[in-house]
């Protein structure tokens, strides 16, 4: 018994997968919009749609007689041109707006990040009242800070929307940070920022998926989670660099030994990016400013709401989570 018609955008990827798998699972009818080509997609029972966010007219196809649309494809990353955020973040999901519009879709949840109230300062248990920064030191929470504002101000009684800020996603198949950590460390490139005391938030993909599907199901007109915004976590902030250092000895990568402070490694993230935008150079600096911040900063947020609002909380304690985490690349 199909319980409702949904379109995933973004499901081939790390958490877009999660979001489609679950869904199949419990009985929906799944569409996947994609560029790429997931046949383990189409195995479990979902639909695939190629196409790109920057075409309108495709977007609108596939969004016909849906009744939720999940709008998880962005581009991530902390390097990159305007144009390469802008367009898929921004246009990508004016595109999606403008689509649930015409078709008629009632409910658009989107998959936004805590990047887009990164202030350069910690946040230590912050909540959504958080502003956005009156600057940005990197295109994508940038970009995401626009689309999701746009996501916001389209809440209407013809279109309900609800905004999610996982942070940190983390689990088997993550194929960026997890990969990107063991790489750095083995070749003796990861360096701490910091004194090593800054706490963050991390979200196992398991449950930001989850987290996905209950505000979708508490969608409805006069519930508080229309038009609102929500952080997602495990609710179990972790001290980042003994954290990391953990995860690396389970994984039996040696643990990272060099360390820089904040303001250095400001400064040669600044002088970085200033050399690879100047001489235009390929590949991306291994430091910026923007990513500086968020290995030596607390960030951690208070997910009050999304308990209280749509009932959410993490199903697997933290430990759980990384004993899954670190089973799965032990066998890749």
């Amino acid at each position: 018994m199909v319980f409702m018609k949904t379109l995933v955008t973004g499901g081939g990827g790390f958490l877009g997968r999660y979001i489609v798998e679950q869904l199949v699972a419990r009985g929906d009818e799944v569409t996947v919009f994609a560029r790429g080509h997931y046949p383990e997609l189409e195995q479990i029972g979902a639909k695939l749609i190629r196409g790109d966010l920057q075409d309108e007219a495709a977007i609108t196809k596939a969004c016909a007689g849906m009744e939720a649309v999940f709008h998880v494809a962005a581009k991530a990353g902390y390097w990159g041109s305007w144009e390469s955020f802008y367009m898929p973040n921004v246009i990508g999901t004016q595109n999606v707006i403008t689509a649930c519009r015409q078709q008629g879709v009632p409910k658009l949840i989107y998959t936004s990040t805590p990047s887009v109230v990164a202030n350069h300062q910690s946040r230590a248990g912050s909540n959504e009242s958080l502003p956005y920064p009156a600057r940005f030191e990197s295109y994508y929470p940038q970009t995401k800070a626009m689309a999701e504002q746009m996501v916001v101000e389209a809440n209407s009684a013809e279109l309900l929307t609800v905004s999610l800020r996982p942070h940190i996603v983390f689990g088997p198949r993550d194929t960026q940070i997890i990969p990107r950590l063991i790489e750095r460390a083995r070749a003796g490139r990861l360096i701490q920022i910091g004194d090593g005391t800054n706490k963050i938030d991390v979200t196992y993909v398991e449950d930001a998926a989850r987290a996905h599907l209950l505000a979708a199901d508490a969608l409805r007109p006069g519930a508080p989670v229309a038009g609102s915004v929500y952080f997602i976590s495990q609710d179990q902030p972790v001290t980042l660099w003994p954290w990391i250092n953990d995860l690396l000895g389970r994984l039996g990568v040696p643990p990272v030994q060099r360390k820089i402070s904040l303001s250095l490694a400001r400064t040669l993230g600044g002088l970085l990016e200033f050399g690879y935008r100047t001489f235009g150079l390929k590949g991306e600096p291994r430091l910026t400013r923007f990513l500086a911040n968020e290995l030596a900063l607390s960030h951690y947020y208070d997910i009050s709401r999304a308990k209280r609002d749509f009932g959410y909380k993490p199903q697997l304690s933290l430990e759980e989570a990384v004993e899954r985490t670190v089973a799965y690349f032990k066998q890749v």
